[in-house]
């Protein structure tokens, strides 16, 4: 099974409905568990990557028109 995980934005929750920002899937993707992100779960040191992934990911978040 291919399950990813991402973090998002909620910005309104409407019954069963969640609206979100910044979700990294494709529309129509089903959601399987939600749950919150704290200090606490993200990792306890500074993340290292190689520069390249930096320069690979640089305008990932970019808005497009």
């Amino acid at each position: 099974n291919r399950l990813g995980a991402t973090i998002c934005r909620v910005l309104r929750v409407e019954g069963r409905r969640l609206q979100v920002a910044e979700l990294d899937a494709i529309d129509g993707t089903p959601v399987l568990d939600i749950k919150p992100v704290m200090e606490e779960f993200l990792p306890r040191e500074a993340v290292r990557q190689p520069e390249w992934s930096r320069e690979l990911m640089r305008h990932y978040w970019a808005k497009k028109d």
